[in-house]
């Protein structure tokens, strides 16, 4: 991904916004989704945060990515991103989702009792570390217990794993028993497998430096596509490629954050919704001559997002798509809305960093996580990544108790 600090896109872990297109095979799979209404505003292409309002820009230099200019051949060149502008699907249809983790083992027999597996807590109440065992080798009640554990600890790491290897249609398969794989209105994928998000910052790719002429940090916290209806789930992140150091990920507990704050203020964010846009991240793309998959959607979450297996309570506003406060005047909303993403932000005693090793998978409960992307190496080495992304329930909020 290349920054470039005169765009105003949002910058997020996921963001490949502005593509030169590759050629990709026409694509048959539909899904479906809300429109926005006739009528609403048309996007601009400006995050109304300015505080997160960043650029990334995606230009694959081929010739640098099969090593014709001096940089090694990507390992992985199937898995590059491809735009292909046939792809248009309906509006996502609703669907009953049952999260996995209802049926699972809470002693994890098959994840974290067999011999040879260690783990460790990466902090109190955010983030598990885990070697010695094969996620694909896991059987249905082992990736039960899976989910399970990604909605108590909010983050699991597993080192040394196989996914970067398989098949992209086994990876797809493994990511569905998590629910159904979402398609990205706007981002690149690999060529033919569209459920498949691909983070991927090219060999050579100097342009951070031009987004530092005008910016201090690409921090951008966020919660994946929370602008669904049914925002994902349970979400795997693995590496294909890493520089040697740097292009880590944070993540923040939204549990934990919620906990924090007095019970006063708990009950008065009760019953509140928030409306979350993904209108800008479309005018983003398509002023750019970039992808539009699916019609841009804007949909109500209330600020207080119930966990479907654990009961915890969470805080589910995020600065790149949450945009008002339903109900309350711009004022007020502002006020509430900021406090919030600073108190998330500013909270490093509930959040994690994870950095990425050869074979590492992250899991992710996105429901009641935030994260963003550190684009912090200057080295010009490759980062290159692929998100498979289930996903979840419509949120639901259950009453406040003290």
């Amino acid at each position: 991904m290349a920054p470039h600090a005169e765009d105003a896109v949002t910058l997020t872990e996921s963001s490949v916004i502005v593509p030169v297109p590759v050629a990709a095979s026409k694509l048959q799979s539909v899904v479906t989704e809300t429109e926005v209404k006739p009528g609403e505003k048309k996007a601009e292409v400006k995050d109304p945060n300015d505080a997160y309002a960043a650029l990334f820009a995606n230009k694959i230099d081929i010739d640098a990515e099969s090593g014709k200019k001096g940089h090694a051949a990507a390992k992985y060149p199937h898995y590059l991103p491809t735009w292909d502008h046939s792809q248009k699907y309906a509006p996502l249809e609703p669907f009953t989702h049952v999260d996995p983790g209802h049926a699972a083992d809470t002693t994890y027999p098959d994840l974290l009792q067999p011999a040879g597996v260690q783990s460790s807590l990466l902090t109190p109440t955010i983030g598990t570390e885990i070697r010695g065992i094969q996620l694909t080798s896991l059987t249905d009640a082992g990736k039960s217990q899976l989910a399970h554990l990604v909605a108590s600890r909010k983050v699991v790491v597993v080192h040394d794993q196989d996914f970067a290897d398989l098949s992209i249609p086994e990876a797809l398969e493994y990511g569905k028993f998590f629910g159904p794989l979402h398609i990205h209105p706007t981002t690149g994928a690999p060529e033919g497998h569209p459920e498949v998000h691909i983070v991927h910052r090219g060999a050579g790719d100097d342009g951070v430096d031009r987004f530092f002429a005008n910016r201090t940090s690409t921090v951008a916290w966020h919660s994946d596509v929370s602008y669904e209806r049914q925002p994902p789930a349970v979400t795997f992140l693995y590496v294909l490629e890493k520089p040697e150091t740097g292009g880590d990920t944070l993540f923040v507990d939204g549990v934990e954050a919620y906990n924090r704050l007095s019970p006063a203020f708990q009950e008065r964010l009760h019953g509140l919704k928030a409306v979350h846009s993904g209108v800008e991240q479309a005018g983003a793309s398509t002023s750019r001559g970039g992808l539009l998959r699916r019609e841009p959607v804007r949909t109500e979450h209330p600020i207080v997002r119930t966990h479907p297996v654990t009961g915890e309570k969470a805080l589910f506003v995020n600065p790149v798509f949450t945009r008002e406060i339903v109900g309350l005047k711009k004022e007020e909303s502002d006020v509430i809305l900021k406090f919030l993403y600073e108190h998330l932000a500013y909270g490093a005693d509930f959040q994690v960093r994870v950095r990425w090793g050869q074979g590492t998978v992250v899991l992710w409960d996105n429901r009641v996580t935030q994260h963003s992307a550190v684009v912090d190496w200057r080295s010009g080495e490759r980062r290159h990544l692929a998100r498979i992304t289930p996903q979840g329930e419509k949120p639901f909020e259950t009453p406040f108790a003290a």
